[in-house]
């Protein structure tokens, strides 16, 4: 049925979430194991948070840039792309901040919420990438390094387990001493309009919306089904749970991203 409904609502675009990483081994947000459900986001992942304790932010961040340094891209980011070499996709907006898209092969394709593969002075705009920066935090943090234990797809890596007697050390930025902040949409922030700008051009060209793998429980997502709706566009979702785009959905279906994108490539061959 997915398909059909793809080849008769041409183009098709992808708007993908943490559902479509999860068979990497990244722990996915709002599920019981997921990362929410060890962290509070506020403390962690927002503005706010990062100006209370930005120690605390980056010791999080620094165990997630530890695990996007062994992922691979896995069959739902595979089909993906080979969806979009053969015209059927055009491209991928994606919530995602982990890079494995592009990794896979993925041409067209705008990051939502930033990628975790670059690192942004607050000051002078410069970017680092997250290999230069996870070194110097693993040389500022000798102990961590010895102790670094990423977060794991069953939750069971804890924050504050390390360098207790000194905290987590930060490190600024090489060009003019100032913060540096990892290059992603935070709790508090919003899209850059540039990058919204640019999504919402390639939604433009969609007579299909293809949901992977996204709960659509973040408005930054949920806003293109919305659009979706009131223009007419057939939805069709693949996710793991309920969405919130639920009652927009033209097309349902309830299992993992790894077993259905797959299998909708295979379809085509």
């Amino acid at each position: 049925m997915l398909a059909e409904l793809i080849a008769a609502n041409q183009p098709c675009v992808g708007l993908t979430g943490a559902g479509v990483s999860t068979g990497s081994g990244i722990p996915d947000f709002r599920s019981p194991t997921g990362i929410w459900a060890q962290y509070d986001p506020y403390e962690v992942a927002s503005i706010e948070g990062f100006q209370r304790d930005p120690e605390r932010v980056w010791e999080f961040y620094g165990r997630r840039l530890a695990l996007l340094a062994d992922v691979q891209p896995n069959p739902a980011h595979l089909a993906l792309a080979e969806l979009e070499a053969r015209g059927l996709l055009q491209a991928v907006i994606t919530q995602n901040v982990d890079g494995l898209h592009q990794a896979a092969g993925s041409r067209e394709v705008v990051e939502l919420h930033g990628a975790l593969a670059r690192v942004r002075c607050l000051e002078c705009g410069d970017i680092t990438s997250r290999h230069v920066l996870q070194d110097r935090l693993l040389a500022a943090n000798p102990e961590w390094a010895v102790e670094l234990a990423p977060i794991a797809p069953d939750g069971d890596a804890e924050l504050g387990v390390v360098v207790e007697d000194e905290g987590f050390r930060i490190v600024a930025c090489e060009r003019c001493d100032g913060v540096l902040m990892p290059d992603v949409v935070f709790f508090g922030g919003s899209v850059p309009r540039a990058t919204l700008d640019a999504a919402w051009a390639l939604f433009d060209r969609a007579e299909l919306l293809l949901v992977a793998g996204s709960s659509l429980t973040v408005f930054s997502g949920y806003r293109f089904v919305r659009r979706a709706a009131e223009r007419g566009v057939p939805v069709a979702i693949v996710n793991l749970g309920p969405t919130r785009g639920d009652p927009h959905a033209q097309l349902r279906i309830d299992d993992r991203c790894g077993i259905v994108l797959p299998q909708l490539a295979r379809a085509f061959t």
